[in-house]
């Protein structure tokens, strides 16, 4: 398996570009008020956040959320640190 860090575009123009607009989803408790929590966590970190793309779903028991927001970052580290931040929450399931 290829390390994620080495993959490159086969075209130019294409992959991931920084600085750019980028969208992460987090999963977990429902109970957790995660649509204000994952701003402010990616905030916490340096991030800036576009609110108005904050949206969520629960889950077909209700049991858990998943929430998804858009967020500006400037390099691969800064996106790296935002899914590593979010997935260190005891809240938070995963993210993607």
């Amino acid at each position: 398996m290829q390390d994620i860090d080495s993959i490159k575009a086969q075209n130019e123009g294409q992959g991931f570009q920084f600085p750019g607009e980028f969208e992460i989803t987090a999963m977990g408790n429902a109970a957790a008020d995660l649509p204000k929590r994952v701003p402010a966590i990616l905030e916490g970190i340096g991030l800036h956040v576009l609110h108005e793309t904050v949206k969520h779903r629960s889950s077909s028991e209700g049991n858990f959320l998943s929430v998804t927001v858009s967020f500006r970052c400037d390099s691969r580290e800064q996106y790296d640190l935002a899914h590593a931040t979010l997935r260190a929450d005891p809240d938070i399931r995963f993210t993607l």
